[in-house]
């Protein structure tokens, strides 16, 4: 790993890196004062064997509640889908103080701050890559990674410097990188799921492939 990566994978309440992340974190702050509105930190516990990466919070979702996937469409089906496979418990009522927690996993985003348009910059993505880096190195039972979306796999893969052209993003497919294995899925989006692109069954067929994973490894 390069000598440039954090020691810790979470960043500042006023992380500096991205001038129009952190304008349009100031934005938001100003409009919505008692949301989160700052860089969302990782859920779950960092001796877990699963990591979850997603895109970046949403707006009226992690932005506002500071948990990732808590207050947004994508988080019902993923949570759903994590407590069918063992992964979480308790009740998901997208706030930060339900009952939710999770078992021997962990969910973060491959850039932390909420984007314009959910949609971050090659840049921003580049940037926020040393934390993402950071919490794959606290992990130090890490086996497994799901990777929500192309944006997060490409991400990934530069994180354990390997060679994209090496893995390509396909649905469903597991890539063994060194020690960890990287595990594909659609992401979990509204857009994805009210167009057909990812179904709950091929969501869930995901998971089950980490389950079996992990229930041998």
């Amino acid at each position: 790993m390069s000598a440039t990566v954090p020691a810790t994978g979470k960043p500042g309440r006023d992380c500096p890196h991205c001038p129009r992340l952190v304008a349009f974190r100031q934005e938001w702050r100003a409009k919505e004062p008692e949301w989160f509105n700052a860089p969302v930190a990782s859920f779950g516990a960092v001796d877990a064997r699963l990591l979850i990466v997603g895109l970046a919070p949403g707006l009226r979702g992690a932005n506002r509640t500071g948990r990732p996937f808590t207050g947004d469409h994508a988080g019902n089906l993923l949570y759903a889908t994590l407590k069918e496979f063992g992964f979480a418990s308790g009740q998901f009522e997208a706030r930060i103080d339900d009952s939710l927690t999770l078992i021997d996993c962990r969910i973060t985003n491959a850039v932390r701050c909420v984007p314009p348009e959910n949609k971050p910059t090659p840049q921003e993505i580049a940037t926020c890559r040393e934390f993402l880096s950071a919490t794959i190195c606290e992990m130090p039972k890490l086996r497994a990674i799901v990777a929500l979306g192309r944006v997060a796999h490409e991400t990934l893969i530069a994180a354990r410097n390997a060679k994209r052209s090496d893995f390509p993003f396909t649905h469903g497919c597991m890539h063994p990188i060194g020690a960890i294995s990287l595990f594909d899925s659609y992401h979990c989006s509204r857009y994805n799921t009210s167009t057909g692109v990812l179904t709950p069954q091929m969501f869930r067929d995901v998971f089950a492939k980490v389950r079996t994973f992990l229930d041998v490894a």
